[in-house]
């Protein structure tokens, strides 16, 4: 069984550097995804209240016997909940929904463009980190704009931010700023969507180690020193993706993936994006 390194965050605590992302997933496949994955080795699972399955994720979580203890679970804040006792009300019913009494990271989904009470709800989330209803807090899609205020009007540092990022769409200039202010950087849709998967830099790179794309990529994200979410309700490529740690990629192979040159975004862009 795989052993995902911990990666130390800045609060003291540390969450494994690889875990399994469920976005898009129903709550019946959420839960037979999340058992598969704990018996693969995983023990970090990502979901959101957006996403509509913290049940589904709950019942994985049960069906897979796990100790609480050794389970790192993260979810996040729905973009309609920013207000503080919004937010406050929205934690406790996603940990209803998961049948847990704390999670391991909650995160703030989106700033909401157009709108500042992300620093409400995150003033509630400093709170619930107070209570131990979450052991960390952090946010995702948040730009080095809306970081920069966060501290400044709370003088509360996010532990992590989870943002898009793969090859062809790297955030060098916000991950400089995560570095600069001691702030994980969480990549969701490490593949790209699976666009990635096809670039002849990475299959050339893959056919060298004798690795399939996804697991050269996702090798990538973990030397650069990201966290990394994939996502996948197939048997055999949640046990492939956890699969990364017998190989390493070399100076010339990261070089050759850093130095593919950055595209568009796929996902929404947070400066624009209401939710």
């Amino acid at each position: 069984m795989a052993q995902v390194p911990a990666f130390k965050l800045n609060d003291g605590n540390a969450m494994p550097q690889l875990g399994l992302g469920v976005w898009q997933v129903p709550n019946d496949g959420a839960a037979a995804a999340v058992k598969e994955a704990l018996a693969a080795g995983y023990r970090s699972v990502d979901t959101a209240a957006a996403y509509g399955n913290e049940e589904g994720v709950g019942t994985g979580l049960r069906a897979g016997r796990v100790a609480r203890k050794d389970l790192f679970v993260t979810t996040k804040l729905a973009n309609d909940r920013h207000g503080y006792d919004e937010a406050q009300r929205a934690m406790d019913e996603s940990l209803q929904k998961l049948g847990l009494a704390y999670v391991d990271l909650y995160l703030i989904h989106w700033p909401v463009a157009g709108s500042d009470r992300y620093l409400d709800a995150w003033r509630a989330m400093v709170a619930m980190k107070e209570d131990g209803r979450a052991r960390s807090i952090g946010v995702s899609n948040f730009t080095q704009a809306h970081l920069q205020r966060l501290v400044d009007e709370t003088g509360v540092v996010p532990a992590v931010n989870q943002v898009e990022l793969h090859p062809g769409f790297t955030q060098r200039a916000l991950r400089a700023f995560h570095a600069e202010h001691g702030i994980a950087t969480e990549s969701w849709s490490p593949l790209g969507q699976g666009a990635s998967l096809q670039d002849p830099v990475i299959g050339k790179i893959a056919a060298r180690h004798g690795k399939t794309p996804a697991q050269v990529i996702l090798r990538w994200h973990l030397q650069s020193g990201l966290i990394v979410i994939p996502k996948s309700v197939t048997p055999e490529r949640i046990r492939a993706n956890i699969d990364v740690f017998g190989f390493e990629l070399s100076a010339e192979d990261l070089a050759a993936i850093d130095g593919m040159p950055d595209g568009k975004r796929l996902g929404p862009d947070p400066d624009v994006f209401k939710g």
